[in-house]
């Protein structure tokens, strides 16, 4: 597999690395009982946003490969639900690494589906806390995010902090 030399699709790259290094955070370690949690009544759980954010990835490649498809996934299973994320990840940034044409403005694709899976990945982050099973918060300007690295197995954290 080539690699791309344009920096916007090697910063997309970078991009969905680092939703894969901020993801990951999220996910490790919650409990089973996590992907249930609601709160004040809310229909949006965290297995529901985890499948959102993978159809989020799932919407990305089409249009990076020059189609617009949409699905609304209902949640797997939680361990399948993060495989399938994960997964995702992984199909858009062999795209993106591969010498396939850009069939999508790599704008549109940052402000559209991957900004709007790093807004979830925060959601997640809060919902764990309020969850009451916390993750440390991290100076991730240090994180040492790799383009190419998009799985659940990620390097370890340089500055956490509580």
């Amino acid at each position: 597999m080539s690699t791309s030399a344009d920096p916007a699709r090697q910063l997309l790259r970078h991009t969905v690395a680092t939703v894969a290094y901020r993801g990951g955070k999220a996910l490790r370690g919650a409990p089973e009982a996590f992907a249930a949690f609601t709160l004040a009544g809310s229909p949006r759980t965290p297995a529901n946003i985890l499948a959102h954010m993978g159809d989020l990835f799932d919407w990305a490649l089409s249009m990076a490969r020059g189609e617009t498809v949409w699905h609304d996934s209902k949640p797997l299973t939680w361990d399948a639900e993060v495989a399938r994320f994960f997964n995702a990840l992984k199909n858009f940034d062999d795209y993106l690494a591969a010498s396939e044409p850009l069939r999508s403005s790599a704008e549109g694709l940052f402000q559209g589906p991957i900004a709007d899976a790093l807004t979830h990945v925060g959601q997640l982050a809060m919902l764990r806390r309020l969850a009451k099973c916390p993750i440390k918060g991290e100076n991730y300007f240090k994180a040492e995010v790799t383009a190419g690295r998009v799985g659940f197995e990620q390097a370890a954290p340089r500055r956490e902090f509580d």
